[in-house]
């Protein structure tokens, strides 16, 4: 498969590919998405107790409760709402034209999902050596009716940061440089230097940053193969689903995991086995979509 797909989203965004365009369309994205931010965290807060909310805060910080991660998924609808603005405003475009053709992003996202599960399942198949196994966190009716909240809120989630690193940023690079290693490499680099969290991943952060640039080049790959956002969304979306809903590193963001592994973030050992180990996976997701893109 070539890139030749990818024009289709490359040429409306050619009138307003000026780098200052897009600089401002970023900005006034940011500084929209932390005004409806606050208003988002204030609709919460007015809730709630202040007991309660300071306990929410803390919760959110690692989603280590339910309520905590779903408050961090749907905070990404405000920034769904923050990147319409900016491309109404600044580049005279509809956010939905970042995605590409609706039915033939649907039908992609469906073929690369499917496969991407059926790996996954596969691949629980094979002996990890001995590697920790995963602990019940979570009572399978509770974590069944908490489902649908956790999926609707990662396909907010994802669709989100699709929107904006490969459908917006990327394409506006791509209408105005020819070289994939500008219009691939940036958002990649930006996608991962998003996921830098010293805090929360310890010294290592930055093996979590090598993975998340290695995720950002192989969806905006699939996004300039396929012509939509339907494969990168798919990608994201099983990949988040597995870490977020199925089995969690404990203590990290796993108050919606049904299982969580007994391995720390924040520890080197753990850290560097984790990487290796999804970096195959990516790379097996990635060539798994290629396969059924070509069909």
């Amino acid at each position: 498969m070539s890139y030749a797909p990818y024009e289709g989203l490359v040429a409306p965004a050619r009138a307003s590919a000026h780098p200052a365009r897009l600089l401002v369309g970023s900005a006034l994205t940011l500084l929209l998405f932390l005004g409806f931010g606050f208003v988002y965290s204030r609709l919460h807060r007015a809730l709630v107790t202040p007991e309660t909310w300071a306990g929410i805060i803390d919760e959110s910080a690692n989603g280590s409760s339910a309520a905590g991660v779903l408050i961090n998924l749907y905070l990404f609808v405000p920034l769904i709402a923050a990147l319409g603005i900016a491309m109404a405003l600044v580049h005279g475009r509809r956010i939905a034209g970042l995605i590409g053709p609706p039915r033939l992003a649907l039908v992609q996202f469906r073929k690369v999902a499917v496969a991407i599960i059926l790996l996954m399942a596969a691949l629980t198949l094979v002996p990890t050596g001995g590697g920790p196994e995963p602990v019940l966190n979570m009572a399978p009716g509770r974590w069944l009716l908490l489902l649908p909240l956790g999926l609707a809120g990662l396909v907010i989630q994802t669709g989100a940061e699709e929107l904006v690193f490969r459908g917006y940023l990327q394409s506006q690079l791509a209408a105005r440089f020819r070289h994939p290693a500008i219009w691939l490499g940036v958002p990649a680099a930006a996608f991962g230097l998003l996921h830098l969290d010293p805090v929360m991943h310890g010294a290592d952060s930055w093996l979590v940053v090598i993975w998340a640039c290695g995720f950002g080049l192989a969806a905006g790959d699939l996004t300039a193969r396929s012509g939509t956002l339907g494969p990168a969304i798919a990608l994201h979306l099983v990949n988040n689903l597995g870490a977020v809903l199925i089995a969690a590193p404990e203590g990290i963001f796993d108050g919606l995991a049904l299982y969580v592994y007994p391995l720390s973030l924040g520890d080197g050992g753990g850290l560097t086995s984790w990487l290796a180990l999804d970096l195959m996976m990516l790379a097996c997701s990635w060539l798994a979509a290629r396969l059924v893109l070509r069909r």
